[in-house]
This record gives C-alpha cells, structure tokens and sequence, in this order.
C-alpha cells in the first residue's frame, strides 16, 4: 500500500499547538507523510507557544498531490473563513474523491467553502451559527464525520480526530 499524503494547513499565528500535534502524531505513527502549509513562509506561531516552519505556502498548494486535507483550528484559523486558495483546496480535495477535514474553528472555513450543506458537521460552539448558516445540520458532537467531511469541536477532540483521520484514511 502506498503511503498516504496529508496536507495540514496552518495560520501563520495563533493555530491551536495540540490541534495540530496530536494528530500529526497520530497520523505519522501509522506511516502517513505530512507536509504543512500556511499562507507565508516562515515560522508560524501557536497560541500556545508552539512554533512550526511549514514545508509550503498555501498558493504553491496542489490538492490532487493529498490523500487528505486538514485545516487546524485555534483564533489564526479565522485567517482562512475567506480565503479563496483555501476554499478552492478544500472544494478541489472533495471533488476528487479525497477527504477534508477541520476542527475547532476550522470547519468554518468548509461551511464558508459551500462543503457543509446538507452535511452533519460540528464545530467550537461559538461558530455553530456560521455552520448552520453554511447549511450544515451543526450535531455539537466532539467528531463528526459525513461522508468525505471529518470536523471536530476543539482541542480536547484532537486525539479523537487524529484517530478519526486515520480511520477515513485506512491506516
């Protein structure tokens, strides 16, 4: 079997540290290779105080190169709630098949991309609203999963999702 491709997706200040840690630990423990992007170079800070030189910029980005898309939560992630490149990623990934997934705040970024109507979805409680009004059925569950749509609620969720990651992944 060859080995998955997961693109993680960053904001360049105030991404959620364990939000991004405990599932990228998770997914390369199961043999997954993990490229990180952000919209500059550089190093990108975490609220928390992690810091994180992502392999790529979001523009360089092509979708078709990952088996997976995750966009990490944490205030930063509000960088992309209008972001074309991450929206057409995003859109891009599920067209082909392949499965995206955010967690926190994030899953505003894919109710915003059109991805969440009709969708079972859950998100950080201060941004149900925005789902709803993307056409999600917001669930307020920890992980949700709906077809090719992972999200989860924040990051006491990050090793569920990380385990969820794996599994729509079959690693």
């Amino acid at each position: 079997m060859a080995q998955k491709k997961v693109l993680m997706v960053i904001a360049p200040e105030n991404f959620r540290d364990e939000e991004y840690r405990e599932p990228r630990a998770i997914l390369e423990s199961r043999g997954c290779a993990v490229t990180v992007a952000s919209t500059r170079p550089g190093p990108a800070k975490g609220m928390l105080g992690m810091i994180v030189t992502p392999d790529t910029t979001l523009d360089k980005v092509a979708a078709g190169d990952f088996d997976l898309v995750v966009f990490v939560g944490g205030y930063g992630a509000e960088t992309y709630y209008d972001h074309a490149t991450a929206h057409a990623i995003a859109a891009e990934t599920v067209r082909a098949g392949r499965p995206v997934a955010a967690i926190c705040v994030a899953p505003t970024i894919l109710a915003n991309a059109g991805l969440l109507r009709g969708k079972r979805a859950t998100v950080w409680e201060s941004q149900s609203r925005a789902l709803v009004a993307g056409g999600a059925q917001y669930t307020a569950r920890h992980v949700e999963r709906d077809g090719l749509v992972i999200t989860a609620d924040g990051p006491t969720s990050a090793g569920l999702f990380g385990e969820e990651l794996a599994r729509v992944l079959g690693v």
